[in-house]
């Protein structure tokens, strides 16, 4: 994460000529989120695609919409200053401490027998 986050900011300071302020970006996230979720309502769930050539082009523009979520994330990182890696590494260690036997005693996660 380091790697895009410093990417990203050497993109911004050579072609970007700054960031956005942070609630743009903020704002900018909730967008590509919500471009991402109409690709998956579509590929994944019960919508479908306008046009053939619509749903022809869903696992690029899937792969492009999570590029740009990562984006605007590693962007409102490095505005925030926070170490995307770190904080990934801590909520991982958090996930597995809490759900350590959670989602393996769920019988709803469990297939058919």
């Amino acid at each position: 994460m380091k790697v895009y986050q410093k990417r990203v900011d050497d993109w911004i300071r050579e072609f970007g000529v700054r960031y956005f302020d942070v609630k743009t970006n903020g704002l900018l996230l909730a967008e590509e989120v919500g471009e991402l979720a109409r690709i998956l309502a579509r590929t994944h769930g019960e919508q479908s695609f306008k046009t053939v050539d619509e749903a022809a082009a869903a696992r690029s523009a899937l792969e492009e919409e999570m590029a740009d979520v990562l984006f605007v994330l590693c962007c409102l990182a490095n505005q925030l200053e926070v170490d995307l890696e770190k904080a990934f590494t801590d909520n991982m260690e958090k996930k597995t401490n809490r759900d350590r036997k959670r989602h393996v005693q769920n019988d709803k996660l469990k297939g058919p027998e």
